[in-house]
C-alpha cells in the first residue's frame, strides 16, 4: 500500500461527517435498511473497520444520523415565528431532508438511551412547546371575541 493510499484510507479528515453524508444518499434513494458500514466505508474512501470508529454499528450510525436530524428540525422550528409557521417549518423539513426526516421516525432503528439523541429530540419538542405556548389562553380568545 503507498503513502497515498493509507493516508486516503487512515487519515480523512472529518470521517464521521463523510460517512454521515454518504448515509444519507444511501438512505434517500434506497431506505434505511440498505445501509451497511462497509459499504458507507466504501464510498467514503476508508478502511472498511474506520466507521466503527466513530458509529461502533449500524445502529449507532443510524441514532447519530437521527440526532444529527432532530438538530436540524429544532433549528428550522425555532427560527419560525409563531405555531402557524413552525408547521410550515415541519413541513419544508419533511422536503427538504427526506433521509433524516425517515430515519427519526422510526424508533426501532435508533438506541433510545442515546444521551445526544434524547436532547436533541427535546430541543425539538421544546420549540414546539415554544410555538404552542405563543397561542392565546381560552380566557383571552373569549375576552376578545365579540359577545351577542
Amino acid at each position: 500500500m503507498t503513502t497515498e493510499r493509507a493516508d486516503r484510507t487512515y487519515h480523512h479528515g472529518d470521517l464521521r461527517r463523510a460517512v454521515l453524508a454518504a448515509a444519507e444518499e444511501v438512505i434517500r434513494t434506497e431506505g434505511p435498511h440498505a445501509l451497511s458500514l462497509r459499504d458507507l466505508a466504501r464510498r467514503a474512501g476508508v478502511s472498511h473497520a474506520a466507521p466503527a470508529h466513530h458509529f461502533k454499528d449500524r445502529t449507532g450510525l443510524l441514532t447519530a444520523f437521527a440526532t444529527e436530524g432532530w438538530a436540524l428540525f429544532a433549528a428550522a422550528l425555532q427560527a419560525a415565528p409563531d405555531l402557524r409557521e413552525r408547521g410550515v417549518a415541519y413541513v419544508r423539513f419533511a422536503r427538504e431532508h427526506p433521509a433524516h426526516f425517515q430515519v427519526m421516525f422510526q424508533p426501532a432503528l435508533l438506541r433510545a438511551d442515546d444521551p445526544a439523541l434524547r436532547a436533541a429530540t427535546e430541543g425539538a419538542a421544546a420549540a414546539l412547546r415554544a410555538g404552542v405556548a405563543g397561542l392565546p389562553t381560552a380566557r383571552q380568545t373569549s375576552a376578545t371575541a365579540p359577545h351577542p
